[in-house]
């Protein structure tokens, strides 16, 4: 190790003594905490692949899971220990689930939900009273999901909004984690107020790193995620590709330390992380996916977070050699623009999409833990029930056979908790301007469904057009894959509370029961399409303006959604 690299490792235990002083730390926590700093293997400067025990990679290679749920659990403190836990694993109890996995998302660096030595612990009431039952809350849903037999994951957010000192919503501006007011020089000034972890420093991907290897000597994790969803940016915005070696780094000092760690359990540690949707997206926010997969950094990509449309090939191409697992995930929460508390055909349509492009497996975030009959014993917000059947069907290709669909094209937007790519959606196609010349708007939507092979099966199959600015009469012509499709309904009094057109657009989030505005007009026209000039995957929409147009005097006409309606015939299809 050189001078300069002497100096910097000299110069963070310096600052963490005093961040250390700052936090009220004793002396035998700092001593602790700067005795594992400096370990950093020589391998980290080079890109050298790092070999994993045969036992690592045959746990890789197995079919792990169906369905993946990765559940934000810190709210509703304090109730009756019990009745807690029946509700949080009610959903992955039900007979018939294709549950496999819980991913618990706790991890984080200030107000952590377990006795850590060197950071400072959530002080919620609630979370106080179970401590002094003798609780521990980490502990016991690791313990309760081992014994479903069930997977389970620490999911680490690296760089989590700072909470108010009971984590019971966001800190105000002043009140910003004692981490960070005792080290504002590692932060970024950037969209939330407090500032967001800076991992071009080492003294944080060094803080991060200790703090999983801290959560892995703890408790008997199955793996680790790190959720580079929550939040970007984690490096200098305008340079996030020119220092994306630094996430790098922290990846490489993650598997080093899990493979430690795991060498001394006796049992292998798997490392995921949660990436934007598609490779242009890593780029933008500086995260060397190609890197990871070619020095075997990473066993499983979890993709995008709220989007419909991800790029499982793209990213299949540069991790096939490497048997790295990808798994999409689906946030009903911050769901894409225009699809909170969807129909169940649209879960249906969407994760049948994903198995269809050779996902590994699916990925829930931010869904109810359980039926609405249980949630207020825990005062927590019901979710639809589409969520808890979806449950009992999304997790292969063969429970969604023959099952009635809704095939959707992305919205954009709705999403400002972010500067760069990871969840904003802002590539979507829609909402699109039709271009009043007549000149045809081509858009591509996906099919998971072999329609072609089984059309004797299928008892219809319409586009759905949804337009706003058009008149009552107008006319638009539609072509599928370029058969000329023929017009089935039209109703100019169509509503959809999540589209507010000519409104601002309402940002994702919150409690999901929009109100219908009276006033509002938009043009729902369908057409019948033969399902056999449909394709697996990628099919190509025309849609062209074609005259009878009484819309308001701006003379535009908004696509506001674009979607696929497929019903099967009942009786044995059911």
């Amino acid at each position: 190790m050189g001078i300069k690299e002497n100096g910097r490792r000299r110069d963070f235990l310096q600052s963490l003594v005093a961040g250390a002083a700052a936090l009220a730390m004793n002396a035998t926590i700092r001593s602790a905490h700067a005795a594992s700093v400096g370990r950093l293997p020589a391998i980290l400067a080079g890109e050298q692949a790092i070999e994993l025990p045969p036992e690592h990679q045959e746990a890789v290679k197995r079919r792990r899971c169906r369905i993946v749920v990765q559940y934000d659990c810190q709210t509703e403190y304090g109730l009756d220990f019990d009745t807690w836990i029946a509700c949080r694993f009610a959903y992955a109890d039900e007979p018939g689930t294709q549950i496999d996995a819980l991913w618990w998302d706790m991890g984080r660096l200030g107000n952590v939900l377990y006795p850590s030595k060197f950071l400072n612990q959530l002080e919620n009431p609630g979370l106080r009273k179970w401590r002094d039952q003798g609780i521990d809350l980490v502990g016991r849903l690791v313990g309760e999901t081992k014994k479903r037999k069930l997977e389970v994951f620490w999911h680490h957010r690296v760089s989590e909004v700072d909470s108010n000192s009971d984590g019971t919503g966001a800190a105000p501006k002043s009140m910003a984690d004692p981490l960070k007011r005792a080290h504002p020089d590692w932060v970024l000034k950037t969209w939330w107020p407090q500032g967001l972890w800076n991992f071009a420093l080492p003294e944080v991907r060094q803080l991060t790193i200790d703090s999983l290897r801290e959560v892995v000597q703890r408790y008997d994790f199955d793996g680790v995620q790190i959720d580079f969803a929550r939040h970007v940016p984690c490096l200098p915005p305008g340079r996030q590709w020119e220092l994306r070696h630094h996430v790098t780094e922290l990846m490489r000092m993650a598997r080093l330390m899990l493979l430690e760690a795991a060498r001394k359990r006796g049992r292998p540690i798997l490392l995921a992380a949660k990436v934007p949707r598609n490779l242009e997206g890593c780029r933008i926010d500086g995260f060397a996916v190609e890197s990871w997969a070619r020095q075997d950094l990473v066993d499983i990509l979890t993709l995008g977070s709220r989007s419909m449309d991800v790029d499982l090939a793209a990213f299949r191409r540069i991790t096939a050699d490497r048997k790295i697992q990808l798994q999409p995930c689906f946030d009903d929460h911050h769901t894409t623009d225009g699809y909170r508390y969807p129909p169940l055909e649209l879960f249906r349509g969407v994760f049948g999409n994903w198995w269809q492009q050779g996902a590994d497996a699916v990925v829930t975030f931010n869904w109810s833990n359980a039926p609405p009959e249980l949630c207020p014993k825990v005062g927590a917000e019901p979710g639809p029930l589409s969520q808890r059947q979806a449950y009992h069907e999304v997790g292969s290709l063969t429970t969604l056979q023959h099952k009635d669909k809704i095939f959707a094209v992305e919205r954009r937007g709705g999403y400002p908790w972010s500067e760069g790519f990871f969840n904003r959606n802002d590539t979507a196609p829609l909402p699109a301007w039709l271009a009043e010349d007549g000149r045809p708007t081509t858009l591509t939507l996906h099919i998971g469904d072999d329609l072609a092979a089984q059309a004797d099966q299928v008892r219809e199959v319409r586009l759905r057009c949804i337009l706003f600015g058009a008149g009552d009469e107008q006319q638009l012509g539609a072509r599928f894959n370029g058969s000329a499709l023929r017009l089935a309904e039209r109703d100019p009094a169509w509503k959809d509370p999540q589209i507010f057109s000519p409104a601002p657009q309402r940002i994702s989030g919150g409690p999901g029961n929009f109100p219908v505005n009276p006033s509002q007009r938009l043009l729902r026209l369908e057409y019948v399409i033969d399902p056999r000039v449909c394709m697996v995957g990628r099919n190509r929409v025309e849609l062209r303006l074609a005259g009878g147009r009484l819309g308001p005097p701006q003379g535009k006409v908004a696509l506001e959604k674009l979607e696929v309606h497929l019903h099967y015939r009942r009786g044995d299809f059911a």
